[in-house]
């Protein structure tokens, strides 16, 4: 159930992290209450997540795959461009990842 919680969180993490881009600097009001409000239910759920996951863990998930999924959302939706050295530092973050699983999640 943990992992759950913390997935939903990465999905909120997400979500806020979009609204703070189309928030216009926070100058937009609804997405700026988005931002606010995606991002308080991300660290509610993540806090919920840690008391079985491993904080290291549950961290290096929680912002890894939040920046990888920005990352393609910015590719495809908002036009950014994506080079060479942007996928390679994302697999660098997806490695170091799958070292902290290795290195041992309760």
């Amino acid at each position: 159930m943990a992992w759950l919680v913390l997935g939903v969180s990465i999905l909120f993490e997400i979500a806020g992290t979009v609204f703070l881009k189309v928030s216009d600097g926070m100058t937009r009001l609804t997405p700026a209450i988005g931002v606010g409000a995606c991002y308080l239910l991300s660290f509610w759920l993540f806090a919920i997540a840690v008391r079985r996951i491993d904080l290291a863990v549950g961290y290096a998930i929680w912002s890894a795959v939040g920046t990888a999924g920005i990352a393609l959302i910015s590719v495809g939706y908002f036009a950014e461009s994506m080079t060479w050295i942007k996928v390679a530092s994302l697999a660098l973050i997806v490695a170091g990842v799958v070292g902290l699983n290795i290195g041992g999640a309760r």
